[in-house]
Parts: structure tokens; C-alpha cells; sequence
């Protein structure tokens, strides 16, 4: 199936870059220029072979090796080969909830510091939001 440009570039974004089975980086000039670094092409999480659809829900972007050695198995049994639970997060979600680690962080030690009378609680409040947003949102990465 022929995909356009659109259509490529919001299944690369979906997974921030990222083969969804191995999460290598990904080359978006690279889609099905097989041998380069970072090719890749798109791939059914559940396979036409086994009912799978063309839906968006359903195409991710992998690595040509990987989409290749796949077959007809299943996402979920070849991600858990390699360690991992499911999908990178996208570019959004991943700035998403690195927001709401920072603010989750800032509150939590500002609070901590006015229950334990700490003087300067403002800049336990920084110090903590400075932290909460190293946090690397993606818990597979």
C-alpha cells in the first residue's frame, strides 16, 4: 500500500522516531531504503495475515530487520523478546506528562518543605519542579 506523506510522517511521529519493537532511532528520510541507517517502513501491529487492518491505529513504524523478522507474530510477543511492554510515547506525550512531573515534583516539595518549616520552601519548590522534569517520562527508555 502506498502511504502519503502525511500519512508517513504521523506514524514516524506517533512513536517519537522510535522502531516500536526494538526502539532504535529511525531515519524518517530512510522509509524503505533497506541496508541504510535508521530505515524503516511501516509496520501492522496486527498482521494482514491474521485480520489485521490498514487503520492508522494499527501502523507503526519499525525497522525494516525488525518488521521483517516479525512475520506473522504478534507486537506483543516480539517486544517482549526484547524487554519491552509496548510503544514508545510520542513526542507529545512524552512533553505531556514531562509537565506533569515537574509540576507533580514542584508541589510535592514545596509541601514538604512548609510541613517541615524548611525556610526558603520557594526553593525547594524549584529545586524540586528542576528535578521532577529529568524525569524520562517513557519508562522503556
Amino acid at each position: 500500500m502506498g502511504y502519503t506523506d502525511d500519512e508517513l510522517t504521523s506514524i514516524f511521529d506517533r512513536t517519537d522516531g522510535c522502531c516500536h519493537l526494538c526502539f532504535e532511532e529511525l531515519t524518517f528520510s530512510n522509509y524503505g531504503q533497506f541496508g541504510t541507517g535508521g530505515d524503516w517502513e511501516v509496520e501492522h501491529s496486527n498482521p494482514r495475515a491474521n485480520g489485521g487492518t490498514d487503520r492508522m491505529n494499527n501502523l507503526y513504524a519499525a525497522c525494516i530487520s525488525c518488521n521483517r523478522s516479525k512475520g506473522t507474530r504478534s507486537t506483543r510477543v516480539v517486544r517482549r523478546w526484547r524487554g519491552y511492554t509496548a510503544a514508545p510515547f510520542s513526542k507529545d506525550k512524552r512533553e505531556a506528562l514531562r509537565w506533569r512531573n515537574t509540576l507533580l515534583a514542584a508541589v510535592i516539595a514545596y509541601l514538604a518543605a512548609r510541613y517541615l518549616q524548611v525556610p526558603l520552601a520557594w526553593l525547594c519548590m524549584l529545586v524540586g519542579a528542576w528535578l521532577g522534569h529529568q524525569i524520562e517520562p517513557d519508562p522503556q527508555r
